[in-house]
């Protein structure tokens, strides 16, 4: 989040004609941008879970909103402007997303000024380009969820610490970082990692930097501290979550699965394009590393002892993801790609000095190009997929069901997403606590979900349903759930027979679910 530049004034990386930007750049990068825009606010699909959730907690009063994250395990800060922004804009799909697409176009100039700083004039250029194209911050763009605000927030708070490091004015940098910092700790608690590997290393440079930068580095470190005095008016509910709340839905992961499914997403995906950015960007990442312009402007030599302008910057990076996914490990808790967004500004930075230290123009543009396109790509084929296959179960109840009908989620992961779709008059509800289908309650989800006996909870829909049809909208493959949705499907059909499957699970939806019609009684 916060990565310290120990201080020149000037960019740190030259090319040998640096001075000329070419025509080339120019035209990949207004290409680049005018197709990562338009990509930032086209999303043809419903609202899957995570978004729907955060929708449904956003339009609660905010006394009720923040009550309703005690059981979620999010902090408040995104619901809350979610909230207003919906006040404002209105509650449908496009709206809610907006937010999202509006907060990462903000963040595409301050990705420039941050490309300039490291790489001067060419810098710029390509930050921006690389950042329009970047997968994870066109994906997230599109998500009616926190992480394009995280990777905002990183970037703002990287200019302070930055602009404090060069010397400049702190009177009002220091609580301005403070204000940031606390704004990401409220936004997503991966953000933590982050700090800490800031904040240790900025105490490293106080204590064994030289000239004005231990002076310097501690009122960056000052900054930081300050954010968790923002932050401390949440800390009783954040404790609260951390006891009770977790991430029941997958299994932890290794730091090497961490390494590995990070570098494909931002790449662009587990597509053959994906696959190759992926690759190509690691190219590029250790050339932002490890190299340096050759000597008389001819090719780039790599050395593992570097002075890069971006050693700092990828070492604290690097160790946030690392510290999270060890902290994870031991806490029993997973890791999803998404919370790499605490990273992709450091890495979008990375990245842009490895395009820069080839001193070639013709060469840089070509490389920069092709990252540029297989990342594009990459990004684009996540909208070939739905995200969700609620619209299209509750297109099939729309056509066979009668008012009042019922409609059983199992798991309640389910159910934000198909409430939203579903057509008016039929009663919803969740398994396996047959409550509102809006939300999720996912205190001490595992243990509950486990202590649940499947007969028993179709008994009780059985009585709910009171004779109207049921459909039963079930995955088989949620965790935690082994074997619980086919058990309370069988208890259903036997008692009532004609029960037919009127969807199958889905291949093509990342959140897919099939459709059982359990038929009235005569």
């Amino acid at each position: 989040m916060f990565t310290p530049s120990p201080a020149p004034t000037r960019p740190r990386v030259q090319p040998a004609d640096a001075s000329s930007l070419g025509w080339e750049l120019w035209l990949i990068t207004a290409a680049t941008v005018a197709l990562g825009v338009a990509l930032r606010f086209y999303a043809p699909t419903s609202l899957w879970l995570d978004e729907a959730l955060s929708v449904n907690i956003a339009d609660l009063p905010p006394g009720d909103l923040l009550e309703a994250l005690r059981r979620d395990g999010h902090p408040p800060l995104y619901y809350l402007v979610l909230h207003y922004w919906m006040s404002a804009v209105g509650a449908g799909d496009v709206a809610v997303r907006a937010l999202s697409g509006v907060v990462s176009l903000a963040a595409l100039p301050l990705m420039a000024v941050l490309g300039h700083r490291y790489a001067g004039r060419v810098g710029a250029v390509v930050a921006l380009g690389l950042s329009a194209s970047a997968p994870f911050m066109v994906r997230y763009a599109t998500e009616t969820r926190m992480y394009a605000l995280v990777m905002l927030e990183v970037i703002v708070a990287w200019l302070l610490v930055d602009d404090l490091l060069r010397g400049r004015r702190p009177t009002w940098r220091v609580p301005a970082l403070a204000v940031v910092t606390g704004a990401g700790l409220l936004t997503h608690y991966w953000v933590f990692f982050l700090a800490g590997a800031t904040g240790v290393t900025l105490l490293a440079a106080a204590r064994w930097g030289t000239g004005p930068l231990p002076r310097r580095a501690l009122l960056a470190a000052a900054g930081l501290a300050g954010g968790l005095v923002v932050f401390a008016p949440w800390v009783p509910t954040f404790l609260e979550q951390m006891s009770a709340t977790g991430t029941p839905w997958a299994p932890p992961l290794r730091p090497t699965s961490v390494a590995g499914l990070t570098l494909l997403d931002l790449g662009g995906g587990d597509l053959r394009e994906g696959v190759l950015g992926a690759g190509l960007l690691s190219v590029v990442l250790l050339l932002g590393v490890f190299g340096r312009p050759g000597p008389d402007g001819v090719g780039v030599l790599v050395r593992l002892r570097t002075a890069s302008a971006v050693r700092w910057p990828a070492f604290v990076g690097a160790s946030a993801l690392g510290i999270g996914s060890l902290v994870a490990v031991a806490s029993g808790s997973t890791f999803a790609t998404r919370y790499a967004a605490i990273v992709v500004p450091i890495v979008v930075v990375v990245a842009t000095v490895g395009v820069c230290v080839v001193p070639s123009r013709v060469s840089r543009a070509v490389l920069y190009g092709a990252v540029c396109l297989l990342v594009l790509v990459g990004a684009a084929a996540e909208f070939r997929g739905e995200r969700t296959q609620a619209a299209a179960l509750a297109a099939v109840v729309d056509d066979h069901a009668l008012p009042g009908s019922l409609v059983v989620y199992c798991p309640d992961q389910l159910g934000p997403g198909g409430h939203r779709v579903m057509p008016a008059g039929i009663r919803q509800v969740v398994y396996p606590t047959l409550g509102d289908p809006r939300f999720v309650d996912w205190v001490d989800y595992e243990e509950r979900n486990a202590s649940t006996d499947p007969a028993a909870v179709a008994e009780q829909v059985l009585e709910l349903a009171d004779g109207s049809d049921i459909y039963l909208v079930w995955n088989p493959h949620y965790r935690t759930f082994e074997g619980q949705c086919e058990e309370l499907r069988d208890v259903l059909a036997a008692a009532r027979p004609g029960t037919t499957t009127l969807e199958e699970v889905g291949s093509t939806y990342f959140e897919a679910a099939a459709l059982t019609h359990v038929p009235a009684q005569p």
